[in-house]
């Protein structure tokens, strides 16, 4: 699906960031790996060549603007072009009325949730041009659901939909693709080990934990990281050639939009 393609993968973190980069691989692409960490990078690099692939790790700091150059400078320097951007990084606000979050910190958060993928675009946009390239932008299930304490995610997720909406109006014209992927809960090591805490803190078991939150999904389960990195590889892909400004849900149906 994606073979003589490079995709920049942004937010290797260690559940859907390296999955978003193992999945590109196994589809045929070369890969630039973006995080913070080096070592994950290594490690998720070493996955990568495995398949036969080439990787470049890049340590970025992606709130960034100085940062954020850099690495797509050496992405085009060592690979030519950029056919693909999937960024999947985020940071998490606490969980807290609105009417009590710090407005300086929500700036910062903002900051990465947003305006950095923005400031990727804006920096990809001659090479995926050039390269009738794609654009997917990870956002959240939080855009549909009324669950309180998220007040400020949900304002950043709703301001990261219209970003990615603007941006393919205003790239869609040159052949490029702008779309959205929304995840819910993501069956990873992140979730499990807060359902344990969850569980630990009502004397009950992890499962019970996962079987309360599945119950309330079409297909009774959780996806897994690479589910929901399937859904940025296809439509990463000339499969989904016809679809830009979109926002695809991948819950288990546990909203419907």
């Amino acid at each position: 699906m994606l073979a003589g393609k490079v995709v920049l993968v942004c937010g290797v973190g260690p559940d859907l960031g390296r999955s978003m980069a193992v999945r590109s691989a196994q589809a045929g692409a070369d890969v630039v790996l973006v995080a913070r960490t080096e070592s994950r990078l290594r490690s998720v690099a070493a996955e990568v060549e495995a398949l036969g692939r080439k990787a470049l790790s890049v340590p970025t700091d992606l709130a960034d603007a100085a940062s954020r150059s850099e690495m797509v400078r050496r992405s085009l320097a060592y690979f030519g072009r950029v056919d693909g951007l999937i960024n999947t990084a985020f940071i998490q606000p606490p969980q807290e009325r609105l009417l009590d979050t710090d407005l300086d910190a929500m700036r910062g958060w903002t900051d990465i949730n947003v305006l950095a993928s923005v400031g990727l675009v804006q920096l990809l946009a001659d090479t995926l041009t050039e390269n009738r390239g794609s654009v997917v932008l990870v956002n959240s299930m939080v855009l549909r659901n009324q669950l309180p304490g998220f007040g400020a995610y949900r304002m950043d997720k709703a301001a990261l939909l219209a970003a990615a909406r603007s941006l393919s109006v205003e790239l869609g014209p040159k052949g490029v693709r702008v779309n959205s992927v929304a995840p819910g809960y993501i069956w990873g090591d992140k979730v499990r080990r807060s359902f344990e805490r969850q569980a630990a803190a009502r004397g009950v078991a992890a499962d019970a934990i996962y079987e309360q939150v599945a119950a309330a999904t079409d297909l009774r389960r959780l996806p897994t990281p690479d589910e929901i990195a399937d859904a940025a590889v296809f439509l990463t892909s000339d499969l989904a050639s016809g679809i830009s400004g979109q926002c695809l849900d991948v819950n288990c149906g546990h909203t419907h939009h």
